[in-house]
């Protein structure tokens, strides 16, 4: 299966649905470790990403990650603001020239993606943040796209690697932004980061389902 223009933007409608259903229990994580507006953040951004979609519907595929991009990056604000906008804008650049995405090629936007959050977010897998969903993901669908699976198996294996690495966060002491301040006391608590990660992996999977 290939992935279209609009197949992309039907994943980026999707995550939009699913964070407005979540949005309470993001910011409910994010209260126990961060600024506690996190949910909101998130609803607001992708909210933002539909509207501008729906108005202005771009041109190619990697216009369609840049706007997300800018969207977010203007409208989400803190920290997770610019690292999701990094993460579409290198997803995009992935997708320069191309109008339809193979599984090798949807594998590589979301590597592109997450080793730009990684540049930008200096972060490792461990520090508790949303690395700990996205980076096990990425190596499970290279994994499965190395063993010659379709592109619907290796979005579940990234769903399921994404599943296991933000229930991993709960025992991990936060290293990076505002959950670090508590020391000890971040361990107990599943990251938001790594939540919403998991969220945009899966509902990829289930949108490109067929």
């Amino acid at each position: 299966m290939a992935v279209s223009k609009q197949d992309v933007v039907r994943w980026l409608d999707a995550s939009q649905k699913v964070f407005a259903e979540n949005r309470e229990q993001l910011t409910e994580l994010d209260s126990a470790v961060g600024d506690g507006d996190f949910g909101i953040s998130l609803d607001r951004g992708f909210t933002a990403v539909q509207a501008e979609l729906s108005a202005n519907p771009p041109a190619d595929l990697r216009s369609v990650f840049q706007n997300v991009a800018t969207v977010l990056i203007r409208t989400m604000g803190g920290t997770s603001g610019p690292l999701l906008g990094t993460f579409f804008l290198r997803a995009g650049a992935a997708c320069a020239g191309k109008s339809e995405l193979a599984p090798g090629d949807v594998v590589a936007l979301f590597q592109a993606g997450v080793e730009g959050i990684q540049q930008r977010g200096k972060a490792v897998l461990g520090d508790k943040t949303m690395l700990d969903a996205l980076l096990p993901a990425v190596d499970a669908m290279r994994s499965a796209l190395e063993a010659g699976s379709g592109l619907g198996e290796i979005l579940e294996r990234g769903t399921a690697a994404a599943h296991v690495g933000m229930q991993a966060t709960k025992t991990m002491q936060a290293r990076k932004g505002r959950g670090s301040y508590l020391g000890d006391r971040s361990v107990g608590h599943q990251d938001p980061g790594a939540t919403a990660a998991h969220l945009l992996v899966q509902t990829a999977a289930r949108a490109w389902r067929s």
